[in-house]
């Protein structure tokens, strides 16, 4: 399965047994918009809500971290997502956020999955029809599983700085890389890691919310200074815009790709990370 899915290719699959829909639609506090709400007005049929605050390591002390093996598999199972199952995540948000939930089922064992592309808005635009309430689901067989050669921690990206192995790219948005407007977590410092490049992943989307095409994303790395090809290592604020990076590298052909997935809310906090400002 591709990565990518249009929303004309799922009107003609979302009714067949094997798919599974995921809206993994997430907001921040200050978007002042509740996902769990809106996805129980209005959804593509058959989806389910995947939250991405909750499916989380909750005892890390870090927003949005990966959560344990069992514990994915056990709200996968819940979600009546099982093994084979061919899965298609979206999001209404303007995170992106059906990106991070892609990498994620990818870490846990899904290999058939993929991300409707434009998101909700792009079935809206294509005539695809919505239905509101709580989905009644069958608990299916979700196998407990993890590969993690596509995550970076704190001591991964420490090494990383001496050796400069991989390229860093902050998908923050430009004043926040730069340090000129603050982080809104309390704690985190401004700026960003020696070295890296910021490639904002609003620059990966074109207006319409639809992830560009292979031109237009070689042109956004290229801007960045970034090239796929080469090492990377995608980061942000709590490790969901990066996966956006991730994502398009990946649409690229790249596969010496990872994510750092404490971000900034980790490096930024620490009391001895070294952070550069400016652009």
């Amino acid at each position: 399965m591709d990565a990518i899915v249009s929303a004309e290719w799922l009107k003609g699959e979302y009714q067949k047994s094997d798919v599974r829909l995921v809206d993994a639609t997430l907001f921040l506090p200050a978007h002042e918009r509740n996902a769990r709400e809106e996805f129980e007005a209005a959804h593509i049929p058959g989806a389910v809500f995947l939250d991405l605050d909750e499916v989380a390591d909750l005892n890390s002390g870090l927003p949005h971290m990966l959560p344990t093996p069992e514990k994915f598999a056990s709200r996968a199972q819940a979600m009546g997502l099982g093994d084979g199952s061919r899965i298609i995540v979206y999001d209404n948000s303007p995170l992106k956020s059906a990106a991070r939930a892609w990498w994620m089922f990818r870490i846990f064992g899904a290999h058939q999955v993929a991300v409707l592309d434009g998101g909700l808005d792009a079935w809206k635009a294509a005539g695809g029809p919505l239905e509101s309430g709580r989905p009644v689901v069958r608990h299916r067989h979700f196998t407990v599983w993890s590969d993690t050669s596509s995550v970076r921690d704190l001591a991964a990206m420490r090494e990383n700085l001496k050796t400069g192995a991989a390229q860093v790219a902050d998908a923050r948005p430009a004043a926040r890389f730069a340090g000129v407007d603050p982080e809104p977590r309390p704690g985190s410092r401004p700026g960003h890691m020696p070295g890296a490049k910021n490639l904002p992943h609003t620059e990966l989307y074109t207006s319409e919310g639809r992830l560009k095409d292979a031109e237009g994303l070689r042109a956004a790395f290229e801007k960045a200074g970034i090239d796929p090809a080469k090492p990377l290592i995608a980061t942000c604020g709590s490790g969901v815009t990066a996966a956006s990076i991730y994502l398009a590298a990946h649409v690229l052909g790249a596969r010496d790709v990872a994510l750092y997935d404490g971000s900034w809310a980790e490096w930024g906090t620490q009391p001895d990370t070294p952070v550069v400002t400016g652009a």
